[in-house]
């Protein structure tokens, strides 16, 4: 009951921590990113700002996972957010002192960005260790979309505001976000002890299915091209409505708003999907048909992008969504936060090399080809991870363990299982048992699985055979044994 409780309050609190965090880190940058293209007119000059936040996390994000795993992860967090609120202090006041705003912008940022090397895989890892397993799928809906909509709706906040306000009373506003987030995490309890946790949950945790290095990067590479591409796009978008349409930063903050609400209406939309699609399904369509967005929206001027941008999140919104749930549930409590700290830094470096492409290109001809080799690269990313992840026994997820797994794992768990009596009580499926895997009990409660012979072959019949100790001590103990799969 206490565990119950503590994730309840974790995944209610950890929602708008989350949002705040975006939404401070965000607004930051994209106040930054309007100074920039008001006094350099050139998509270089916010390029090179958002390579100043992408590269230290890139190099550190890895080294950082590792501390998560190691360290408490909500000790952590709160301290990243305290740090973050200083860092952001610190831009508006030395705006004010009559500091050169280039230098002040960059440096700001580049803080930000260090700590946001941390921050990433620290508050992955606290999802995975206080979210329990069966609600990963619903609770992660609802993360990426506070975190998603923290991104887009600081280009509102930060486009009205620059423009009504000024830079710096937005800049002492933003610095609040991060203690905002920071109070919401200390109001999650501290973690439970894990033998408690264990007898709570009827046992101890299970481990995650082992994944092979190679496919685990194909996880990564699904997830991390998502990064890329909201990363590239917060980069072009300013440039194209500002730059090329000569528009107010309003009306960028209104089609960013629009994309606000493409978020919300994914996450709405991915409950439903994913009870008849599988998480790859959806990440690899989704992840597609935002790619043919961002060609067409570009060519059609501001109607183009007040149409295209909100459907391009409602596309984007569930696959990320879908890639983030694949690659949570593929990582162990123990590697959690290695996994994420890999996906983050890589999508970063990605994000470099992407953005110093697609910034050399649309400052040599306009967005639209920016868009469209931002597009074009994003496609191939996604069309590798997801085809190669394809197999011929595709992996589906256990519910109960919140890990995908495979149909041989899945016949295992429906072995005879023994009553208090001491009889063996069948649990088998009809589908399992179609697939030809037999399974037999000896004296000491060992299971042997027996799967056909690569021949085609019949299988060995199934049998249970119960030990006469088994049954005068009518223990249900004495039926759990080692599983071992026969050739």
């Amino acid at each position: 009951m206490i565990f119950s409780h503590n994730s309840g309050r974790a995944e209610r609190l950890l929602v708008p921590a989350a949002f705040a965090t975006a939404l401070g880190n965000n607004v930051q940058l994209i106040v930054g990113a309007l100074l920039m293209i008001r006094e350099q007119q050139t998509m270089m000059a916010v390029g090179w700002l958002f390579i100043a936040v992408a590269g230290p996390q890139a190099l550190l994000s890895p080294f950082f996972g590792r501390l998560a795993d190691r360290f408490d992860r909500r000790a952590l967090w709160i301290g990243c957010d305290i740090t973050s609120a200083a860092l952001a202090l610190a831009l508006p006041l030395w705006l004010a002192c009559g500091g050169s705003p280039g230098p002040g912008i960059y440096s700001a940022n580049l803080a930000l960005a260090v700590v946001g090397a941390l921050f990433f895989p620290a508050s992955s890892a606290l999802i995975k260790e206080r979210v329990p397993a069966d609600r990963l799928r619903r609770f992660n809906a609802r993360y990426e979309m506070g975190t998603q909509a923290g991104m887009l709706l600081s280009a509102t906040i930060g486009g009205l505001s620059v423009q009504a306000f000024g830079a710096v009373p937005l800049l002492v506003f933003n610095a609040g976000t991060f203690i905002v987030s920071a109070l919401c995490v200390v109001a999650v309890a501290r973690r439970p002890d894990r033998a408690l946790t264990a007898t709570a949950a009827g046992g101890p945790a299970p481990a995650a299915a082992p994944r092979g290095p190679l496919r685990m990067r194909r996880f990564i590479l699904l997830y991390a091209q998502g990064s890329v591409v909201v990363t590239v796009f917060n980069a072009l978008l300013p440039t194209a409505v500002i730059g090329e349409l000569r528009l107010g930063a309003a009306t960028f903050g209104a089609v960013d708003a629009l994309g606000c609400l493409g978020f919300l209406a994914a996450t709405g939309a991915y409950r439903i999907v994913s009870r008849h699609s599988p998480d790859l399904r959806i990440a690899v369509v989704g992840f597609l048909l935002c790619n043919v967005g961002l060609v067409l929206q570009s060519q059609f001027g501001i109607v183009g992008y007040l149409v295209g941008v909100p459907l391009g999140a409602f596309f984007f919104g569930q696959a990320r969504i879908a890639s983030r749930t694949m690659l949570m549930t593929s990582a162990d409590d123990a590697t959690v936060g290695r996994v994420f700290g890999l996906a983050n830094g890589g999508g970063l470096a990605a994000t470099v090399a992407v953005m110093f492409l697609v910034a050399t290109v649309t400052d040599h001809s306009d967005t639209r080809y920016g868009f469209g080799v931002l597009a074009a690269l994003a496609l191939l990313a996604t069309l590798s991870a997801g085809l190669l992840l394809r197999s011929p026994a595709p992996a589906r997820l256990d519910e109960s363990a919140g890990r995908y797994r495979s149909t041989t794992a899945a016949a295992v768990s429906t072995i005879p299982r023994r009553s208090s009596s001491g009889a063996s009580t069948s649990m088998s499926d009809p589908s399992d048992s179609s697939m030809g895997t037999a399974s037999s009990t000896d004296s000491s409660g060992t299971v042997a699985v027996t799967q056909p012979s690569a021949s085609g072959g019949p299988a060995e019949a199934s049998t249970a055979r119960t030990s006469a100790a088994s049954r005068r001590s009518g223990s249900a103990d004495s039926s759990a044994g080692a599983i071992r799969t026969e050739a």
